[in-house]
Formats: C-alpha cells, structure tokens, sequence
C-alpha cells in the first residue's frame, strides 16, 4: 500500500508517517514549504523514518498567492480561518501527488483538539479537500504518548530543530468552522466552489 504523508517539520506528523510504515505502507512525504530551514528539517525526518520502511524523497511544495490570499482574508475579516484554509488547500496538494504515484490514501497528524484547526469541525472541513481516504492515526492519542513514540524512534530531536515560523497563523483562529462560511470565503477567493465531497450543512 502506498500513502502520501503530509509532513509539517512539527512532532506528530513524522510520527504518523512512522505508524503506517510499521504497518507496511510506502510513505511519499509532502511538505509545504515554509522557508529553507524546515525544508531540510522534513528531509532529515524522511530519512530517519526511511529507517523503518520505504519512504520516497519529499515532495516539497510551493504554496500559491500567499500573501494575496492572507491579504483577501484580511479584507474580508476572515483571516480567522487562515489555517484551516491552508490545510484545505495542503490536503489538495496532497491529493494530486498521491493521484500522480498512485497512492490510495492520505496521512495526516492530526489529534483532536491540539490545536485550533484540528477540532472536530474544523477537520471535518479539511477532509472535504478530497474524496480519498485521509488516514489519522495519532487522533486518540495525547500530546505524552505522541512526544514518546517520537523520542523512540528518533524524530523527536529533528523536530524540534530551528525552523521558519509560519508569519500567517491569526491571533484568534476559527475554532468551529463553518462549511457554509468557509464555501463563501473559498468562492470569493478563488471564484470556484471548493467542490467538497459531502453535503453542506
């Protein structure tokens, strides 16, 4: 079984990769640059991880019109849902890599409530990107159990390593989204319908 994996340089995704490559998966890594640090960050986590099974060399992305959209969502007094709109658009990204190499599912690092885009409604929003399976292996577990099996495997110390900071996270993010409202936002932004894979509410 082959996977996409998307790695944000942070503790949780490596160790979510980490877990469907103990269960036999090819990991394909997708990270969505930031700045140059991180970059080399997820490629040393990659090879580390390429110590428990097949991981391909990351794919690194380049996001596209940050600073216009920051700029629209800001106009808008939407900006609140920066971070959601960025995992919509990773788990996008992470999509049409996966279609390329024939990937059959998507991994996320993701445990619910850690931070403001990963409440139930807000990830419920994300998962809307695509109509693939999005894998969430650590979404049980807490923040201890998740720093350990870091530690264990040896990602833990890559991962805290300097890193860019991402300069676009708001100073109150969303905590329950709204898909009607995020529809209204992406269509402004983009001109399209975010053509998710479930009803609205």
């Amino acid at each position: 079984m082959k996977v996409v994996a998307l790695l944000s340089g942070g503790i949780d995704s490596p160790v979510a990769a980490y877990l469907l490559l103990a269960r036999g998966a090819e990991v394909i890594p997708v990270h969505m640059h930031v700045g140059p640090k991180t970059d080399e960050k997820v490629r040393l986590i990659a090879r580390k991880l390429a110590e428990y099974g097949e991981v391909d060399e990351p794919v690194i992305i380049l996001p596209e019109r940050r600073d216009e959209v920051i700029e629209r969502l800001r106009g808008m007094k939407r900006d609140k849902y920066t971070c959601v709109l960025c995992k919509f658009n990773m788990v996008r990204a992470a999509e049409e890599v996966a279609m390329k190499r024939e990937a059959r599912a998507i991994v996320m690092g993701d445990s619910i409530g850690q931070v403001a885009s990963q409440t139930l409604d807000n990830i419920l929003i994300v998962s809307r990107a695509t109509r693939m399976p999005i894998l969430r292996p650590l979404v049980g577990l807490d923040k201890e159990e998740i720093v350990r099996i870091a530690k264990e495997i040896g990602t833990f110390e890559l991962s805290t390593l300097p890193e860019e900071e991402c300069w676009c996270v708001p100073k109150h993010p969303i905590i329950r989204g709204s898909w009607g409202e995020f529809t209204r936002i992406y269509k402004t932004i983009y001109g399209r319908e975010p053509n998710g894979n479930m009803q609205t509410r």
